[in-house]
């Protein structure tokens, strides 16, 4: 079984997923105490099996880490029916008020200004880095407009979110779980005080028509928190693999600046290719059984999606880049009542990157090797440099 700590999985953890998934579609995993799916059908099933569901425990202490534990317990990801579908149909009528279509004109002109800047570094430094100027600030941006953040605190956005999904990793030291329930405490309070301002003086926002709906403000805060901290960590990371994949595999990329009707499967490919979220939980609600695999009730069990997103069964030559893949059923946004409530926006925002990246620099290239975050659960880059040549 693969070890989600050894640096040469981390590196490339493909081919070890393709051994286990070679053994069966559902083994134990000591290191992380649960039971993994690996192939599609089964992590498929995981997300979608109404046995298995999203059962938040507290992180422990409880009074510890009291900010961390309020917004995941008032979270529309972390809950089940019928809490959940009360805050789905909420959350998902807030977004219906047109946020995605009104903000898309707005993404394009982000990506394409922040992609120049990264041009003129270029010019002038020879080399500048993707994450720094793109796959990073593109998304904060983006759910800072969607929230109508004031300019000046958006800064403050980013560090939390970092510091936050740091406590989704296995075996995280005492002082990192103490920066995410800081983090939390200090976002928690923030978006109260927006959440009040709004109840005041509403606009066309969505954190104005969350405070109109029937949340709580408890609801509010986790909802507009767990907007960042998906919204924001697996953007980042797909506009970072992606283009990593596609600097790795140069005719794809070609392939991309000669075509730009591609965009919108290569999105798709990119998620799949390189997943951001490698592995997602669900708790057993009552006996049940995975692929032969039985969990008992209290029991835990994970999709690992990267290895569900290389399956053979489904994705015929699996390992291979095709910006033109089609149909690409990807598990990516996850699966059944849990399916990203974000991912037209996610879409829009990767598909922007990419079409400002190829458009403005078609020659990028790659000018050292990049370097990659020690996580295993949240799969992303520290650096992405790159040149034109």
């Amino acid at each position: 079984m693969f070890d989600p700590a050894d640096p040469v999985f981390l590196a490339n953890p493909y081919p070890a997923f393709a051994a286990v998934r070679a053994a069966g579609e559902v083994h134990h995993h000591e290191g992380l105490g649960l039971a993994v799916a690996v192939s599609h059908a089964a992590a498929s099933a995981v997300l979608r099996h109404r046995g298995l569901g999203r059962i938040w425990t507290d992180a422990a202490p409880a009074e510890r880490f009291a900010a961390f534990n309020l917004l995941h317990r008032h979270s529309l990801l972390e809950s089940e029916p019928p809490a959940h579908t009360r805050l789905r149909r909420l959350v998902s009528s807030a977004f219906a008020r047109g946020h995605v279509e009104r903000l898309r004109p707005r993404v394009a002109a982000l990506a394409t200004g922040m992609v120049r800047a990264l041009a003129a570094e270029i010019r002038r430094d020879g080399r500048a880095d993707v994450l720094t100027h793109l796959a990073e600030p593109l998304p904060v941006e983006v759910i800072a407009e969607l929230l109508a953040v004031p300019p000046a605190d958006r800064p403050k956005l980013a560090p939390w979110s970092h510091a936050i999904v740091k406590m989704y990793e296995y075996g995280l030291p005492p002082a990192r779980r103490d920066a995410a329930e800081r983090a939390a405490a200090e976002f928690a309070g923030y978006l109260r005080d927006l959440a009040a301002v709004r109840a005041r003086r509403p606009g066309d926002d969505l954190v104005s028509h969350l405070v109109a709906s029937e949340l709580t403000e408890d609801e509010v805060v986790a909802t507009a928190a767990l907007l960042l901290m998906a919204g924001h960590e697996a953007t980042v990371n797909v506009i970072g693999n992606g283009v990593l994949a596609l600097l790795t595999h140069r005719d794809q990329w070609d392939r991309l600046v000669a075509d730009p009707g591609l965009l919108e499967p290569a999105v798709e490919e990119l998620i799949r290719f390189d997943s951001p979220l490698q592995l997602f939980e669900r708790t057993a609600t009552r006996d049940v059984e995975i692929a032969g695999h039985r969990v008992a009730e209290g029991e835990k069990i994970a999709a690992l999606l990267g290895a569900a997103a290389r399956d053979p069964a489904v994705f015929p030559d699996p390992d291979t880049l095709d910006v033109g893949r089609h149909p690409n059923p990807h598990l990516g946004f996850g699966g059944g009542i849990h399916y990203c409530v974000g991912a037209p926006l996610a879409r829009v925002e990767v598909a922007a990157a990419l079409g400002a990246l190829t458009r403005e620099l078609p020659g990028l290239r790659l000018a050292e090797p990049p370097r990659r975050r020690p996580e295993f659960v949240i799969r992303g880059l520290r650096t992405l440099p790159v040149t034109v040549g």
